[in-house]
């Protein structure tokens, strides 16, 4: 199992930014790392994923174009740049190791195998 350990979440208004990271004993080279959210009240949905295969990206509709994904190898930490957020983006956000591709707008978070604790994001207008 991969101990992942999330840091970055805090409190902003509305068109801050904020910068999570995700601590891993080591990225997966054959599948997935993911970041999915839990608002208040809600289900889990996903957020974004990055595939190790070919370096592929995946991003929820309502995140496009303001959140970024990527990874640092030497230090086997997977990050989630947030700008321009809103106050539709609060929620706990977890990070995810070794998860299956997004298909049709399914996240299989149910194929990951291991989860971070979480880290609070909270946006207010």
């Amino acid at each position: 199992r991969v101990q992942l350990v999330e840091s970055g979440g805090g409190s902003v208004q509305t068109g801050g930014s904020l910068r999570l990271s995700c601590a891993a004993a080591y990225i997966s080279d054959s599948r997935c790392m993911g970041w999915f959210r839990q608002p208040p009240g809600r289900e889990r949905e996903g957020v974004a994923a990055l595939c190790a295969d070919d370096g592929s990206t995946y991003y929820a509709d309502s995140v496009k174009g303001r959140f970024t994904i990527s990874r640092d190898n030497t230090k086997s930490t997977v990050y989630l740049q947030m700008n321009n957020l809103k106050p539709e983006d609060t929620a706990m956000y977890y990070c995810a190791a070794d998860g299956v591709w997004p298909y049709a707008g399914n996240w299989f978070p149910e194929s990951y195998s291991d989860w971070g604790h979480g880290t609070q994001v909270t946006v207010s207008s």
